[in-house]
């Protein structure tokens, strides 16, 4: 019996609220002997902290570095070794973009290219509205390559969608993204013999790009990575009896709650905005998962004073979010972001669960040092949906 096979079994319905508040890439290292955890000024997150059991997750693996989508997987209980699971698809998913059986998607970035370097493999993060009618222009320039059907989709920022339609596409290529400033291009390859004709068109692709856009002066070439189609996975409700809701402003979190069957409510683009969305449908879910973007953003620019900042706004939130009287709450991220590093990284992620069968009292900040001392110790990510099913008398004991 696998662990989903596990749970569902021992699943049980009731009235008890969740809430599963992510902040992307909150971990950190110390820079001046302070992470922005430790800077930053919580006293709610530190008195939740009191109320609650705090340990470190593991993303996949001990020294695996996560991206985002394995490490919501994770989150989400899902074993990101099991479902592994392009970028493409999520940002598609998230952003209400239709996939079908012929289809091929991406996540693309617009980049700065000087000369075969790329020099910015985020374009400067132009605004979205910007960004958007580059986009456009692609869409009209590049409609077919070698009669495969080419379309683009704007999303966030230096962000859009690619989407690759024909019959036979594989998804089995490798990214066309060096994943560091400073090196070459890098093109698309067949992982499989049968995927060769799929990282052609891609290549291709990528050749047209550069030309349409030689007169941009920052947003003049794409990365692609993360080439999916669609996937099929149990549904959240199907294994943890549980109805799920997703509250989220970028897409690619979107997409990884519509993937595992979660509603994903429609909100607005600030933090607040997403709160108040929280508390407008907090009757009619079990579940939510709230997510937070910046912290991880800031961690990725090295920017330290304004991941600190984006952790104070969330400290300030967090009372209306308690004022509704969550079961459990959890707080954690994804991954860690040391902006220290400018990069996900592999270290363990600071997390802690309160409900009303906590060993509270052991603990007074919530933060990286605090987390690596709390009763959890180090634990799986993919343990942390059925620990909060636990903390809210949602799993029968197992066997006799």
């Amino acid at each position: 019996m696998d662990r989903h096979e596990l749970i569902k079994k021992l699943a049980v319905k009731n009235e008890s609220k969740v809430v599963l508040l992510v902040m992307d890439g909150i971990g950190d290292l110390p820079i001046d002997g302070k992470t922005p955890l430790m800077a930053a000024k919580t006293p709610n997150l530190d008195a939740l902290a009191k109320e609650a059991d705090l340990g470190q997750t593991i993303p996949v693996l001990q020294g695996i570095t996560p991206g985002s989508g394995p490490g919501h997987l994770g989150l989400f209980g899902y074993d990101p070794l099991k479902y592994q699971i392009g970028r493409g698809i999520l940002e598609a998913l998230g952003g209400d973009i239709e996939v079908g059986k012929d289809d091929l998607v991406a996540r693309a970035n617009f980049a700065t290219l000087k000369g075969d370097v790329i020099v910015d493999r985020r374009a400067g993060r132009p605004a979205t509205e910007v960004s958007s009618e580059v986009v456009k222009k692609l869409g009209e320039a590049i409609k077919e390559i070698d009669g495969v059907k080419i379309s683009v989709y704007p999303g966030k920022e230096h962000r859009f969608v690619v989407k690759f339609t024909a019959p036979g596409l594989d998804e089995r290529i490798s990214d066309a993204d060096p994943q560091k400033e400073g090196k070459e291009i890098v093109w698309s390859e067949a992982l499989v013999p049968e995927a060769e004709s799929t990282a052609k068109v891609v290549n291709s692709f990528l050749k047209r790009v550069r030309e349409v856009l030689k007169e941009e002066p920052e947003m003049n070439f794409a990365l692609l990575r993360g080439f999916s189609k669609h996937p099929v996975l149990p549904t959240f409700d199907e294994v943890y009896k549980m109805k799920a809701a997703a509250i989220a402003t970028y897409p690619m979190y979107r997409g990884l709650a519509k993937l595992v069957g979660m509603n994903v409510v429609e909100t607005g683009t600030t933090l607040s905005d997403e709160i108040e969305t929280l508390g407008n449908i907090w009757n009619e879910y079990d579940f939510f998962f709230v997510h937070v973007k910046k912290t991880d953003s800031y961690g990725e620019d090295g920017n330290f004073e304004k991941k600190v900042k984006v952790i104070e706004e969330v400290d300030t939130l967090l009372p209306e979010i308690l004022a509704l009287n969550p079961d459990v709450i959890v707080v954690t991220g994804d991954h860690s972001t040391p902006a220290k590093m400018k990069a996900h990284s592999w270290h363990p992620v600071p997390f802690m669960i309160r409900s009303n069968f906590s060993r509270s009292g052991l603990s007074e900040h919530f933060n990286e040092y605090e987390c690596a001392r709390g009763t959890l110790g180090n634990i799986m990510a993919l343990d942390v949906v059925p620990l909060m099913m636990a903390h809210a008398l949602r799993l029968e004991k197992y066997g006799a």
